[in-house]
């Protein structure tokens, strides 16, 4: 069972999905939770310390929501937008890569202080199995996804020193509410079980227990590895 107690980490998109399910996690487990979401959750745990922001836009709030000491960050905020690449329009990729790599970069900036100052931290990024598996439709999103791993890599290595570690986690399609319209039908539910080798799609307790496994002391001599967590998509092919 990992322990939390006497952690502070923050969720930056708590309120649904990956992170929700994260939150409850951390919290059952001892955390101290700090989230940041445009929107406030009524299934939260109680004790949840909440800043409404939006991460594309000014983010220097952060500064007095900070604890002192961070002992892990996570990045839960994302974007699933699939078109064919002939009607993909600038601002679609601008877009994507906004929420998925700039809002990232603009929260680990704010929180650097914090992190170095737990003496031993972690930070957690999501990315996808399209940046590293061919998929049709998902030329902006994996883009934006393969330059999250890329900055992963690179903080990973910066930070070291530091003593704070840098992880990826990259899941396959996910019962959230951002993937909703994927798995809005028996069809597509049924399609979606038939590409995964271990017969199934991806729960949101999938995803946030492995991020909390980066974030735990169990974790603690990995730092700049990119996690699929994908129903064996990825690796396996199963005739």
């Amino acid at each position: 069972m990992m322990n939390f107690e006497g952690k502070n980490i923050l969720v930056v998109g708590g309120s649904s999905g990956i992170g929700l399910s994260l939150v409850r996690l951390l919290r059952l487990n001892g955390a101290t939770v700090y989230n940041i979401s445009r929107t406030e959750c009524a299934d939260w745990p109680e004790g949840i310390r909440h800043l409404s922001l939006d991460v594309l836009a000014e983010v220097s709030s952060m500064a007095n929501f900070m604890p002192e000491q961070l002992h892990g960050l996570v990045y839960s905020v994302g974007s699933i937008n699939l078109k064919p690449f002939t009607r993909l329009t600038e601002e679609d990729f601008l877009n994507d890569y906004r929420i998925n790599v700039l809002g990232a970069a603009k929260v680990i900036q704010q929180a650097i202080k914090s992190l170095k100052a737990a003496q031993g931290a972690s930070i957690v990024l999501i990315s996808s199995v399209a940046a590293r598996c061919g998929m049709s439709f998902h030329a902006s999103i994996a883009a934006s996804k393969g330059a999250v791993e890329g900055m992963a890599l690179s903080l990973a290595a910066e930070l070291a020193p530091m003593a704070i570690r840098v992880n990826v986690i990259a899941p396959s399609l996910t019962d959230t509410p951002l993937a909703q319209n994927l798995l809005n039908t028996t069809e597509r539910r049924e399609a979606a079980v038939k590409r995964h080798p271990l017969g199934r799609y991806g729960l949101p307790e999938d995803i946030s227990s492995a991020i909390a496994f980066l974030l735990a002391d169990e974790s603690s001599w990995m730092t700049g590895q990119v996690v699929g967590i994908d129903g064996g998509l990825v690796k396996l092919k199963i005739n």
